[in-house]
């Protein structure tokens, strides 16, 4: 453990951006939810007809999870059900960054030839991760309780989402020590969180009909940081459990780790074949063999929310019936028109805000071929910077088409109306390119700071879950580019923003594309 304290005040430096930004984020949403919920409901008897509907909705607490009462502490922590997925993903990314991609991209070679002790780099991620969490847990707790709602709720309140990164946090360490890239720890670790999601979630659906697999939520962390029911049942049993498979996850992997060489993972690599087959013989072939699998995973996961946002979709008119607030908060995102229309228009702003992220993980790809040295061995041979970027870029541009298709067509087709709801999905392209192109702008003009592309996504997001709600200015909304994008169905649609926003994604990705024909490889 010698050189832990070092490691960790280096990881803070190297975060000292991100790390705040995603703990600030997660941490203020639930005090959005009760703000915007406060808002909402006039009376009583809104707020538990609203609860009412929502329990009784499958595509609701697939979701988000089962409401467990009708207060409005019980509301803010149903509605926050996906942010638990989102700390657990950030924490099992921030911990593969340290530890895995450290020893793929050879730093850790240089550190471990100080005076540093084996164990010191995991435990540094570990702890940098884990305070995260805890800050993020003590920023709701506080908050909740600031707003008048029960402390022992508010303390479990904070509690779920803490464990819920320390759980990943430890699934993420683990994953690390099997994959020999960082790559594959990445997919392993965002598997488990996938099938937690599931199985949390088919146990939930069951439980709120016949019952008979409402066990498989015990199967998952997820599922047993949501059993400890802030503001209701405060069991915390599931807490527990939760801490101590944590627990055991690190320890797990600090013995994983002393039993493998560095640089190595425990999971034998996958030899390829002796020769190449002949699709791998162009720039867009191999990077067609590089890009499928998070090609197919992303469409897989974007089909799957169509399906759960079609089924919802039916159930929008129900809650807006005797509530005027509910169509109000859909009319701030969604635009004016009916509320199916504008519920199906603030489910594409969502997507085509969570599909952003696929185009920047996408782009982002030629960065990690440059610093993992494998960009000098094909530009050593007879392909061209251009070709060689842009072959990346065409996955960065289509594939969100791609997902945002299967998502569109899906929801349409469960709702009964897909033609809207695809032109909806399929309207939020231009935005998401132009995200995409950030990256690669600043691949080519600032490559050390390429991940700051996180960033756009991220004010972006803030925008599209606060901005309707706290009446944020006209001028600050317009920093994002989904600001621009037509909101279909709810509204008609306009060819000019559309076209204004890829001539802008043009022009970012044409000017980070000529930056970067003319510097250095590897910069």
């Amino acid at each position: 453990m010698t050189g832990t304290g070092s490691l960790l005040r280096l990881i803070l430096r190297r975060d000292r951006v991100i790390l705040p930004l995603w703990v600030l984020l997660l941490g203020i949403l639930p005090q959005v939810y009760l703000a915007g919920f406060q808002k909402l409901f006039a009376t009583d008897a809104e707020r538990l007809q609203y609860a009412h509907i929502s329990a009784t909705n499958a595509g609701f607490t697939g979701l988000y999870g089962p409401v467990s009462g009708d207060s409005l502490g019980e509301l803010v922590v149903w509605r926050a059900g996906f942010v638990p997925v989102m700390i657990g993903l950030a924490a099992l990314l921030t911990v593969i960054r340290h530890t895995r991609a450290e020893e793929e991209a050879g730093r850790s070679d240089l550190i471990r030839a100080t005076v540093v002790g084996r164990w010191a780099q995991l435990a540094a991620a570990l702890i940098a991760t884990t305070l995260g969490c805890l800050v993020i847990g003590l920023m709701v707790t506080a908050s909740m309780i600031g707003a008048g709602e029960p402390a022992e709720g508010s303390v479990a309140f904070g509690a779920l989402f803490t464990l819920s990164g320390w759980l990943f946090a430890g699934v993420a360490a683990v994953a690390a020590q099997l994959s020999g890239s960082a790559r594959g720890a990445r997919t392993i670790a965002v598997v488990v969180l996938g099938v937690s999601y599931v199985l949390r979630m088919g146990g939930d659906i069951s439980a709120a009909g016949d019952g008979r697999l409402d066990w498989l939520a015990w199967l998952s962390p997820l599922g047993w940081v949501q059993k400890i029911v802030p503001y209701g049942a405060d069991d915390w049993t599931p807490a527990i459990i939760a801490l101590l498979v944590s627990v055991a996850a690190v320890a797990v992997a600090g013995v994983l780790l002393s039993r493998r060489d560095l640089s190595s993972g425990l999971l034998p690599a996958r030899l390829g074949p002796a020769h190449a087959g002949g699709g791998l013989a162009s720039p867009l072939g191999l990077a067609w063999r590089l890009h499928r699998g998070l090609l197919l995973g992303w469409t897989a996961g974007f089909a799957a929310l169509g399906l759960v946002f079609g089924g919802v979709g039916s159930s929008v008119v129900d809650l807006a019936e005797g509530n005027s607030g509910v169509t109000d908060v859909f009319s701030k995102i969604g635009g004016t028109g009916p509320v199916t229309d504008a519920y199906f228009a603030t489910t594409a702003a969502i997507c085509g805000l969570i599909v952003a992220i696929y185009a920047i993980q996408a782009g982002l790809r030629i960065r990690d071929e440059e610093q993992n040295g494998h960009a000098e061995l094909i530009l050593g041979t007879a392909v061209g910077r251009l070709s060689w970027a842009a072959s990346h870029l065409v996955f960065a541009l289509l594939g969100p088409a791609v997902a945002l298709a299967a998502e569109g067509a899906l929801a349409g087709a469960t709702f009964g109306d897909p033609g809207p709801v695809l032109a909806a999905s399929l309207a939020q392209l231009p935005a998401v390119w132009v995200l995409g192109s950030v990256a690669v702008l600043l691949i080519g003009v600032l490559p050390r700071f390429a991940a700051a592309a996180w960033g756009a996504v991220a004010v972006s997001l803030l925008i599209l879950l606060v901005g309707g709600l706290l009446e944020v200015p006209q001028w600050a909304m317009d920093v994002s580019p989904f600001t621009h994008v037509p909101q279909l169905p709810a509204a008609s649609f306009s060819a000019v923003p559309e076209i204004v926003l890829i001539l802008v994604a043009v022009a970012l990705a044409a000017a980070g594309l000529t930056a970067l024909r003319r510097r250095d490889i590897p910069a």
